[in-house]
Formats: C-alpha cells, sequence, structure tokens
C-alpha cells in the first residue's frame, strides 16, 4: 500500500538497537517514553535490551492477555518505557507520555504523524511542557511536522520559508509574527526574481526560435496558413515529442495549438530539408535583418549570405541592400 513491507525491515534495526538504547539511556532515562518497532519480535527483544540498561521497559502487542494492565501500570508509573509495534498508534491515549522513539520506518506521513501524536497532547496535571522526539531514522527529513510557521501562516510556501528563517536563527528569541511578515516578503521577492528570470529565458528562446505564422508567411504556405484540423488526433494538443522536435528545427512550438498542424509543420521542415531550402533559423537572422521572404531561398544561398555578414563584422556589406536582396 505504498510502504515499506514488514519482511523488508523486520530485522533491519536489530545491529543498530544497541547503541539506540544507549543513547536513550543518556536523554530520556527521566521520561515517560514510547517506542515504536516494525515487528513484535523486534519490539520484545529491545524491552529486554532497554531494561538491560537500567529502564524499566515493558511491551505490549496484539496477543498480549495482560494488555490493559501493563497499560495501566505504564500510565500510573510502573513502566517508563513502553515499546509496541503499531499497536498504540491511534485509539490510544496518555497524555503524560513526554517522549516518543519511531524505530519504525515509514513512507506515509500520516502514520509518522499519528506515532508522533501519542506524545502531543496536553498535561497539565504532571507539568508536562514539551515533547523529546528522538528521530533515529531521520524521519523529520521526509515527513515534515507542524512548525510554528504552520500556525500563523497563510499557505504552505510562507511557512517554509519562515522555517527556513528560524532554522538560520536557532537558539535567538524571535517574533513569530515579525518572521511570518519577513517570510512573506522574502517568498514575494522570490516570486519576482524567479518571475524576471522566467521572462529572460523566454525572450532568449524566442530570439532563437522563429514565430510559425513568420515561417508560414516567410515560405509562402497557404496550406498551413488555412490548416483546419479534421480527425480527433489533429484536434487534440500537440505532443511532448513534437514540441520537443519544432524547438529543436527552430519553431517556436507555443503557438501551435494542436498535434494536426504540428504534424504538418513538420512534414513541411523535412520536405524542405530534403529539397535544400533555408531553415527557420536561417529565416529567423535574415528576416530580422529586413531580407525578405527567406523562406523560398535555397540553404546555400543563405548560408553563403550569412558567411559573409559574419565576415564583415556581423554587418550588413554596404553594396546590399535587404530589402531588394532576391536570394538569387
Amino acid at each position: 500500500a505504498g510502504d515499506f513491507k514488514a519482511s523488508e525491515i523486520g530485522t533491519a534495526l536489530d545491529p543498530y538497537l544497541e547503541g539506540i538504547a544507549q543513547e536513550m539511556q543518556k536523554y530520556c532515562m527521566d521520561k515517560k517514553t514510547v517506542v515504536f518497532l516494525p515487528l513484535v519480535k523486534t519490539s520484545q527483544k529491545f524491552r529486554d535490551l532497554l531494561n538491560a540498561y537500567g529502564f524499566q521497559a515493558a511491551e505490549v502487542n496484539g496477543d498480549s492477555q495482560d494488555r490493559a494492565e501493563i497499560l495501566q501500570d505504564f500510565d500510573t508509573g510502573k513502566y517508563n518505557v513502553l515499546c509496541n509495534s503499531m499497536l498504540l498508534t491511534e485509539g490510544w491515549d496518555c497524555p503524560s507520555v513526554d517522549c516518543i522513539v519511531v524505530l519504525r520506518p515509514t513512507k506515509v506521513r500520516s502514520l509518522y504523524c499519528q506515532m508522533v501524536g501519542r506524545g502531543t497532547r496536553l498535561s497539565p496535571d504532571t507539568g508536562k511542557d514539551h515533547l523529546l522526539l528522538l528521530d533515529f531514522l531521520w524521519h523529520t527529513e521526509r515527513h515534515e511536522l507542524c512548525h510554528p510557521a504552520s500556525l500563523i501562516c497563510e499557505n504552505e510556501e510562507v511557512a517554509q520559508k519562515m522555517t527556513e528563517n528560524l532554522e538560520q536563527e536557532a537558539g535567538i528569541a524571535v517574533d513569530i509574527e515579525e518572521a511570518e511578515k519577513t517570510a512573506s516578503e522574502d517568498v514575494v521577492a522570490q516570486r519576482e526574481e524567479a518571475l524576471a528570470k522566467q521572462l529572460s529565458e523566454m525572450k532568449k528562446r524566442k530570439g532563437r526560435l522563429v514565430d510559425p505564422l513568420q515561417f508560414e508567411m516567410s515560405i509562402q504556405a497557404e496550406d498551413l496558413s488555412n490548416y483546419v484540423p479534421s480527425f480527433g488526433w489533429e484536434m487534440g494538443p500537440p505532443s511532448d515529442k513534437q514540441k520537443h522536435t519544432l524547438e529543436n528545427l527552430g519553431i517556436m512550438p507555443d503557438q501551435i495549438e494542436n498535434a494536426g498542424k504540428a504534424a504538418k509543420i513538420l512534414d513541411r521542415l523535412d520536405k524542405r530539408k530534403n529539397e535544400g531550402l533555408t531553415t527557420p533559423k536561417q529565416i529567423r537572422y535574415l528576416e530580422s535583418k529586413g531580407f525578405q521572404h527567406v523562406g523560398t531561398w535555397q540553404f546555400h544561398t543563405a548560408k553563403n549570405l550569412i558567411d559573409r555578414i559574419a565576415g564583415n563584422g556581423w554587418k550588413i556589406p554596404n553594396d546590399i541592400v535587404p530589402q531588394e536582396y532576391k536570394g538569387a
């Protein structure tokens, strides 16, 4: 169902359990901790390991006959660690839990949130004011949990930017309303920068390509200008392959509305190549310099003229008048 199979992860943790127990000994000896593991067998093994490290650990699973009693003893403090294999992800509530250890790998964010959520209940009676999440599997890099930004920002984009800004100021007291305002301004600035970059790239791209209408007029192709699609496949949008090929051949594909027109232009380009006529790129360059109907010229005529202009420092030679040049 889109998640890891238990058979794939069941024993993968075994070489690391002792190291994890040692770290837990440093950080949560005085915490009420719930540990989530992939298999009942692994959960029981880890319970025994934690007890060897000085914890008062218990384990519950779907077959535990004394499950209600163990949960009650954990609630009252007889145990300070409760190991389980996905049994307590929902429907069980113990507000005094102030440490969660997730050792069950998952690709599913909602499942991760359910596991972490076992420790996010408020508990005024015990004075609990925070939850310690020990993230040995680096789940938080895969599954984004709630941040301060999530409480105040209007959209996810601003929330992500605010979180990035706060991470850079870790350890410094921050007014979250000011942080949200700054993040909003940053997002607007980033959007404007991205739009300017996109427009610049589009301008450069258009500068390299010929508009289909210009191409049709230059080669005097009335059949292309008056084309109307007849069949169903012709009426659909151009395919990605058609657009990619058109752009490689020098035609701006954005202005071509349907697959039939794209196919006709591609056929015409292939035919022109076989007949030794000008390419769209030659047409774009020479017509931008004032030469007319370059689409009716031979390829080598256009090439020789472009070579001559290039040899003159990319300036039109004095003996050539573009509007009168016939391309013969």
